[in-house]
């Protein structure tokens, strides 16, 4: 099932929305025409390798630049390949720009922002040794998501049913897709963590649910004030 719209309607322009659509886009179709060598080099040297900050002399060896952690923010801007890219981008066309709408512009980039940063922190925290490189928006995205989940829990989730491409589509309540979605999430990162195989997974689950748990719990601090409606007279 793939997610196509939701049913708030918005009543301004999400401009920072498209605007991280387009960086990420950007950012991929720039790497993506340049030598195999240089997009896993940009990867590993601006994605979050764990195991660079958990063991500085290994990294000193490997060869990775002391960044004072500067990887954990851009990794959110980049991404491994092509379906990667589109998920996310999906997710953020779908959820972000209500939540955009309901903060404000600059409160939405920061909210942004630090869902990514706490994604990537508690991916390091449970995954410490990894040495492959986390990339991609998804933990900034599932920040948006929570905030979704908790603002409009009723709203409509209109999904496509790939069913032999034949045009199937049918509504759901945002609480049940989100829901499914997150307890997907725990399942899968619960699992890697028991059976140790976090360390070699291609999936951040952690950073997916580090950026929902962050969504839910800061989105009320950056959301607008509502203005009183206005006293007439009779």
């Amino acid at each position: 099932m793939i997610p196509v719209r939701n049913t708030i309607p918005l009543t301004t322009r999400p401009y920072i929305t498209w605007a991280l659509i387009f960086i990420n886009t950007a950012i991929f179709s720039t790497l993506f025409i340049l030598p195999v060598e240089v997009n896993n080099y940009v990867l590993y040297i601006y994605g979050m390798v764990a195991a660079r900050y958990s063991f500085p002399e290994w990294a000193i060896k490997t060869g990775f630049p002391d960044d004072s952690y500067f990887s954990f923010f851009s990794s959110m801007f980049l991404h491994g390949d092509i379906l990667h890219l589109l998920i996310n981008l999906v997710f953020l066309w779908i959820f972000a720009g209500n939540i955009e709408e309901r903060m404000g512009r600059m409160r939405f980039s920061l909210f942004y922002v630090l869902c990514g940063l706490f994604a990537a922190f508690l991916q390091y925290y449970f995954n410490s040794s990894a040495t492959l490189p986390m990339v991609g928006a998804s933990g900034a995205i599932a920040g948006v998501l929570g905030a979704f989940f908790l603002l409009y829990p009723y709203a409509r989730i209109k999904l496509w049913l790939p069913l032999f491409f034949l045009p199937i589509f049918f509504e759901v309540p945002a609480v049940g897709f989100l829901g499914l979605w997150v307890m997907y999430q725990i399942h899968e990162a619960t699992i890697g963590l028991v059976t140790q195989e976090a360390t070699y997974s291609t999936v951040a689950w952690w950073t997916h649910l580090g950026g929902f748990i962050a969504g839910l719990v800061i989105h009320p601090f950056f959301l607008k004030q509502e203005e009183p409606p206005l006293l007439t007279e009779e």
